[in-house]
């Protein structure tokens, strides 16, 4: 028999968890609120495990909580019940040492296990220079089970030093997951830089991440600091690592050993105290038996890993998602709306770009939809039919209001759609994309730059 408390100032819903915890044989007390919590924690015998509500009048649960790790003893583990679950809710409390986060109404069984599962082991202390979080958690909307996951591990690698794995398709956020990472650590106040190792090529990669002296190759005027030296302090993400050369790689092995870079053209290391984050949407055991990744990089980078499932394993998330990257469209002024047809027309769709596509997508329908709400009809005709979007080959013709808009601008949406379907088609690789359409890589560059579009 365990001796659990639960802090929530619903009576009924007090009332009806602790019928149920006793039920499971465990003696509990109550209590309406933080500040009364605290109370009890300190007069009455320990207790094995807290239930704590996060939106309260007065001390919220995340204040009681970090009041909780602050104090002189160490608290028993703390599972968060909350009927509000927003990444930011999510992160901050797991960040803030809870053993769980779990959205109201809980399952009994669930209830049962996440318990069982807090009374064999005991919350770990929050990182105590963690930053408070910032804004900016736009991104990760979602309150599908599959991103809940990803919030809770978010939070826990937060407050850790460790690099951290991030996988994912094309398009599903990796970035906004690294960034996330940093934000809520405890180098939030230092430098975040982000590296694209398959947009540089190799033999310019190795200067961009560790700098060069003046002189160390041909066009080497002046030294360079390398973003190795620039992230000190703070986070480094090497997004699609799987890209990386192997000869680049080993040289990523040496900083994570050791802790020192070595910049092109000198023979004298310098000390760098940077987090890793890394970022792949390919199979990296699948490169390592082809021998295109070494084994002992990926021992040293999978050591925390996070998965973003695609769109199509959380189909609820796409609407809310939907419309937040319209409010972002329109800029601070009138939204547009999204019809119920429309809505069910997204939801129904594959998005093999993910979150990117899906953000493309909204934009378009932003600038090329005049009236308010957009209707079924009005995706099918931006979008150039769903069987694009999908991989598969466009339909034969042009849509009909295609040929009523003058021709510039026609051309203008082809080119954006093949540049997307491209990109789709090659997961994210850009010199493959380049290759399907038979231009030169740079001409790739400067079109998606042109369009707004992050391959």
């Amino acid at each position: 028999m365990a001796h659990l408390l639960i802090v929530d100032d619903d009576d009924a819903f007090r009332d009806t968890l602790a019928e149920t915890l006793q039920g499971f044989g465990h003696e509990v007390a109550a209590a309406a609120g933080g500040a009364q919590a605290l109370v009890l924690l300190a007069s009455a015998p320990p207790f094995d495990a807290i239930f704590l509500d996060h939106r309260m009048p007065g001390m919220d649960g995340l204040e009681t909580l970090a009041a909780l790790r602050e104090g002189p003893f160490p608290a028993p583990p703390v599972i968060v019940l909350t009927a509000f679950t927003g990444a930011a809710n999510t992160i901050e409390a797991m960040r803030l040492g809870a053993f769980d986060h779990l959205a109201k109404p809980v399952r009994r069984e669930t209830l049962r296990a996440v318990l069982d599962n807090a009374l064999q082991c005991r919350a770990a202390p929050a990182s105590e220079t963690a930053a408070p979080p910032q804004a900016g958690d736009g991104d990760l909307v979602g309150h599908s089970e599959a991103m809940r996951e990803v919030h809770k591990r978010i939070g826990l690698a937060a407050a850790s030093a460790l690099p951290v794995l991030v996988l994912g398709e094309t398009g599903t956020g990796k970035e906004v997951v690294a960034r996330a990472l940093h934000r809520y650590s405890g180098r939030a106040r230092r430098p975040f830089i982000a590296v694209n190792c398959a947009a540089i090529p190799g033999e310019l990669l190795e200067s961009e991440l560790f700098g060069h002296v003046r002189g160390a190759f041909t066009g080497a005027a002046a030294e360079r600091e390398g973003c190795f030296r620039a992230a000190d302090g703070g986070v480094l993400l090497l997004d699609e690592i799987g890209d990386m050369p192997l000869d680049v790689q080993a040289k990523i092995l040496r900083v994570l050993q050791e802790g020192e870079v070595v910049p092109l053209g000198s023979n004298r290391a310098v000390r760098v105290d940077v987090r890793i984050v890394a970022a792949t949407h390919r199979d990296l055991g699948a490169a390592v038996r082809d021998g295109k990744f070494r084994a002992d990089l990926l021992y040293r980078l999978d050591v925390l890993s996070i998965r973003l499932p695609p769109l199509r394993e959380r189909p609820d998330d796409i609407i809310p998602l939907a419309e937040l990257f319209l409010r972002r469209a329109a800029a601070g002024g009138p939204s547009k709306l999204l019809g119920a047809d429309a809505a069910a027309c997204l939801s129904r769709r594959p998005w093999p770009g993910n979150a990117r596509e899906l953000r493309n997508a909204m934009e378009r329908c932003h600038a090329l939809v005049r009236h308010d709400v957009i209707g079924a009809a009005d995706l099918d005709a931006i979008l150039d039919a769903p069987s694009f979007g999908a991989g598969q080959e466009p339909a034969a013709g042009l849509p009909d209001d295609w040929l009523a808009q003058p021709l510039p601008l026609a051309v203008e949406r082809l080119e954006r759609l093949m540049l997307e379907h491209a990109l789709a088609q090659a997961q994210g690789n850009r010199a493959e994309a380049a290759r399907r359409l038979g231009i030169h890589r740079q001409l790739l560059y400067r079109k998606l730059a042109q369009y707004g579009i992050d391959g």
